[in-house]
């Protein structure tokens, strides 16, 4: 009578208050019963033998690898957990149209000016008024800009959520003009796609997305 390895013989060797996992010191106790009761006529054909402990192996080598895997997951998740606060209440220079004006603050950013020629800059508040314009000229490439928080009445622009409408050229010939402000992190999270930066003013942004850190 052969005794091959399964489920049902394991339960019957092992104690029923551990776990129904096959280990591999029950495997190994398993083939030797296996063998120690094999039908002298009939005896356990080597490969099938060999078989069963490439399959074990295979099975082992698995589970380990699986292990070894989470746990550079693990790590990694911690690492990356630790570089993300260091992020927080620094600035990201990210590709919006929108910004948060601080109390007596100002802002700045970046302009992805796409020809030589005039840049128009138009900052509107909440509600669509217009509150400081700004020109000047500037070469096709990537433009420093910077608002003083100040309107064109000479007053001090009250907090709150701002848009930028930038364009190059004049009449039906401009072209509009990509934005980029820079915006306080205020926390980071984690999503399925990555790492996440919640910006002052509400905004979210994929950690992927922001072209400079402050």
């Amino acid at each position: 009578m052969q005794i091959v390895p399964t489920a049902a013989s394991f339960k019957s060797v092992s104690d029923p208050r551990k776990s129904e996992d096959l280990g591999q010191a029950d495997f190994l106790r398993l083939m030797m019963e296996q063998l120690k009761n094999q039908d002298p006529l009939k005896p356990l054909d080597s490969n099938q033998f060999l078989g069963q402990l490439a399959q074990f192996s295979t099975v082992q080598g698995i589970q380990g690898l699986n292990a070894s895997f989470q746990n550079f997951v693990d790590a990694s998740m911690d690492d990356q957990a630790l570089q993300a606060a260091s992020l927080i209440g620094r600035d990201a220079l990210v590709s919006s149209s929108t910004f948060q004006l601080d109390e007596g603050g100002g802002m700045s950013g970046l302009l992805d000016v796409p020809q030589t020629g005039q840049v128009s800059i138009e900052i509107t508040d909440a509600s669509g008024a217009i509150v400081r314009r700004m020109s000047f000229e500037a070469n096709a490439g990537a433009r420093d800009f910077a608002w003083d928080g100040v309107t064109d009445a000479g007053e001090q622009a009250p907090p709150g959520v701002y848009r930028i409408n930038a364009r190059v050229g004049s009449g039906s010939s401009a072209i509009a003009v990509e934005s980029m402000v820079n915006a306080r992190i205020e926390s980071v999270s984690f999503s399925r796609s990555g790492l996440i930066l919640n910006l002052a003013g509400g905004g979210s942004i994929p950690f992927y997305a922001v072209r400079r850190i402050g």
